[in-house]
């Protein structure tokens, strides 16, 4: 056994050892009760993996956004698929109602047996890691959003129509709990060298999907994961391993990680200078953005819903930012004439999603519901106005421009008819 051979197998076991396991003398209960044929996992029994009753019927729409051949060239219907915010509880989305975007392919069928994670590059010892010996080291679990830098894109003409839902204007979005290794562990571990500043993370997909992060991040708050919600990670979540990059834009949380290289410059890959960029006016592109801005939505009352009648209600919705926590949710429900606190449910975590209420007695008159959001760093949500003001453009720019609008965090109005109705008053 060669001196890295033998400095890995320290490295497994101590790390092992910490976790209270001995290396090679735990075995998942899966296997076990494989080997005596009493698994389970073929059976059609309902009660043997649980399923919802069949009076709820909340469900993501969209479609999976996969390449189609057409007259013109390929061609994707839609994105991905969007979550039901508006019959989220609290603040977890299950695993079949999170989001999905697949980047254009099917998704990959992984066997975690053959699998295996690459960390090489700028690092004094390479590791090829199996995904048993990932499971083997010392894991945290953390409450994180995950957000498609799209998501709420206002340029799209389902995200402008009066008729839109809270799933199709905000629906890019989810909260898990997400348990893994932290990156830096394995960093450390590698052994980084001088001069390496950016990781280069690439996926199994069909594409090898891959993303440019800084260093400083991934010794930061990095997770490479393989459970979500206390089970494994779901195939269209990248199973059986993913990084979760917390509060940055949805693709550098690569899916179905298979290796990591560390570097002294970006990679420049396609969705760094060309899918991922941001046209400015005078026709340069800023490549690289990052965290994911402070942003709320009223989830009840808000579009394509209706209000019985005048009367009491609690107004609910969801806050977060790619800045840390959220320490400030208002509400107005006079079109943003006064505003008033709302009440945060605790804990708050740090890059995740936050449930705050509002109690209002509607009087039955035609009214525009907000909602606004700080964030511990002092972060206010902006309204249209005030974000193209920052991007140096007029609010038409963002219904007319012909590309993605990423980073979109405006204040989002709903407006209540006096017949209950409730509608998307973005540009209204």
């Amino acid at each position: 056994m060669n001196s890295k051979q033998s400095g890995r197998r320290r490295f497994l076991k101590g790390s092992a050892a910490l976790a209270g396991l001995a290396v090679g003398g735990i075995r998942s209960a899966s296997a076990q009760a494989l080997d005596s044929g009493t698994s389970g996992t073929g059976s059609q029994d309902p009660h043997v993996y649980g399923q919802r009753s069949r009076f709820e019927t909340s469900a993501r729409v969209g479609a999976l956004g996969v390449y189609e051949p057409g007259p013109n060239g390929p061609t994707r219907r839609d994105l991905g698929f969007r979550t039901p915010l508006q019959d989220s509880i609290g603040i977890i989305t299950p695993a079949p109602l999170h989001f999905i975007l697949s980047h254009g392919f099917e998704t990959v069928d992984v066997d975690p047996r053959q699998h295996r994670l690459l960390i090489h590059g700028l690092v004094d010892r390479p590791l090829m890691l199996t995904v048993e010996e990932l499971k083997r080291l010392p894991s945290v679990s953390r409450i994180h959003f995950l957000e498609c830098n799209a998501n709420g894109d206002p340029a799209r003409a389902v995200r402008r129509a009066p008729s839109a839902t809270v799933q199709q204007t905000h629906g890019l979005t989810s909260c898990s709990i997400w348990t893994g290794v932290p990156l830096a562990v394995l960093l450390r571990e590698a052994g980084v060298q001088k001069g390496a500043s950016w990781l280069i993370a690439e996926g199994a997909e069909q594409d090898f999907h891959t993303k440019s992060i800084p260093l400083a991040k991934g010794m930061d708050d990095v997770l490479v994961a393989w459970g979500q919600n206390g089970e494994p990670l779901r195939p269209e979540q990248g199973y059986p391993i993913r990084l979760i990059v917390p509060g940055w834009e949805g693709i550098n949380s690569v899916k179905f990680l298979r290796r990591i290289k560390l570097a002294d410059q970006p990679t420049m890959g396609m969705r760094e200078i060309s899918k991922y960029s941001s046209l400015r006016l005078d026709g340069k592109g800023r490549w690289f953005q990052f965290e994911m801005g402070p942003k709320s939505v009223i989830t009840r009352p808000s579009g394509g819903q209706r209000l019985p009648g005048r009367g009491f209600y609690e107004i609910t919705g969801l806050a977060w930012s790619g800045g840390g926590a959220i320490r400030r949710v208002e509400v107005s429900t006079d079109g943003g004439l006064t505003w008033k606190d709302a009440q945060l449910d605790g804990p708050v975590h740090p890059k995740a999603h936050t449930r705050f209420g509002f109690p209002w007695t509607w009087n039955g008159e035609e009214t525009v519901l907000l909602s606004r959001c700080t964030d511990e760093r002092g972060e206010v949500q902006p309204t249209i106005a005030e974000l193209a003001t920052f991007w140096r453009v007029n609010v038409d720019y963002f219904r007319s421009v012909a590309m993605i609008v990423g980073h979109f965090n405006a204040i989002q109005p709903w407006k209540v008819i006096r017949d209950g109705s409730v509608e998307n008053a973005l540009y209204s």
